[in-house]
């Protein structure tokens, strides 16, 4: 019996010798892998794995929003030497350099069209504010939206986008005026030299040579500004609007197109040939609407470009030519 409890001592004496040297000379440790390739080990699998998550719902660097990282890596416990030594780090870097980054920042809209784009909502809220404060005309048509994108955007400065954004009022001048009529359309005259401002830039709606200007001639009054050249020559949006009509009289204007952008601004396009767009069309500034010719009260090729403020036509040498 004293044989036997002996041996059962010594026994365990013994096997605790050899763990304590099986410690002393291997440890449990984390095999790192990332599909399928051996990354490392690590000693720390939570604290290792919180820095990834970490690093994917926060990402590194300015704006970055999140980052999408589609495989994560797999952990797997084994024992080895004490002498191998963790690569928490390079794990780490290797992991997320699988990631895709998505940056934050704001854009301000016109129309829902973006303009200008900033690091952060209050750059573009500063905008909003100071165009609000400077009363211009299209405030009710701007906007603030976030983005996340894949690249990051060039960042405009304030003050200019406040600038190129801001639109002045309309001003409509009170003076003796004259009235005609085409059509349907009944206009008005601003024959007193006086510049109203669009707050708004026109292109030259064609190429050609002027042979008729704005203003008095014999004993009627010219109420807009004729620009010749061979039928056909293309005639293109002098800016940005809704076409409001776009068909034929009998007689005056010939085949026209009106653009109606906004403010009580719109031009006309008078004596076409061919009329490439219709009523209730969006159109671009620059994009060809029509093509030249002698329809309707002309005597020759010819395109009657009009422009008009509250229904009262405008020289329009003040705004282009």
């Amino acid at each position: 019996m004293r044989t036997s409890i002996r041996f059962l001592i010594l026994a365990i004496i013994g096997l605790l010798l050899i763990g304590c040297a099986f410690i002393y000379i291997y440890r449990p440790i984390y095999s790192v892998t990332l599909n399928g390739e051996f990354l490392g080990y690590s000693e720390n699998k939570a604290a290792l794995q919180a820095k990834i998550n970490d690093y994917i719902e926060n990402g590194q660097g300015d704006n970055v929003a999140f980052v999408q990282i589609d495989e994560l890596p797999q952990y797997e416990m084994c024992l080895l030497k004490n002498n191998i030594v963790a690569n928490d780090d390079e794990i780490f870097e290797k992991v997320i350099s699988e990631g895709t980054p998505y940056y934050e920042y704001y854009t301000v809209t016109l129309n829902g069209e973006e303009k200008a784009s900033f690091a952060t909502y209050d750059d573009a809220q500063k905008v909003i504010s100071d165009l609000k404060e400077k009363e211009s005309n299209n405030i009710d048509k701007l906007g603030v939206v976030k983005k996340y994108e894949l690249a990051l955007a060039d960042f405009s400065d304030t003050a200019q986008v406040v600038e190129d954004l801001y639109e002045a009022k309309p001003v409509v001048i009170k003076s003796t005026t004259s009235s005609y009529s085409y059509s349907a359309y009944t206009k008005t005259v601003n024959n007193t030299g006086n510049v109203v401002q669009l707050g708004m830039a026109l292109l030259e709606p064609t190429n050609g040579v002027i042979t008729s200007r704005f203003g008095y001639r014999r004993t009627s009054f010219h109420t807009g500004l004729d620009i010749a050249n061979s039928t056909g020559t293309a005639i293109k949006a002098a800016a940005s609007g809704t076409v409001t009509f776009s068909g034929t009289t009998t007689s005056g204007y010939g085949k026209y197109i009106v653009i109606n952008h906004g403010n009580g601004i719109e031009t006309y396009y008078a004596h076409c040939s061919q009329l490439y767009v219709t009523a209730g069309q969006n159109v671009s500034a620059g994009e060809t609407i029509a093509a030249m010719g002698s329809t309707g009260n002309s005597t020759g090729s010819h395109l009657h470009f009009e422009v008009r403020v509250q229904g009262s036509c405008q020289n329009p040498q003040n705004y282009v030519f």
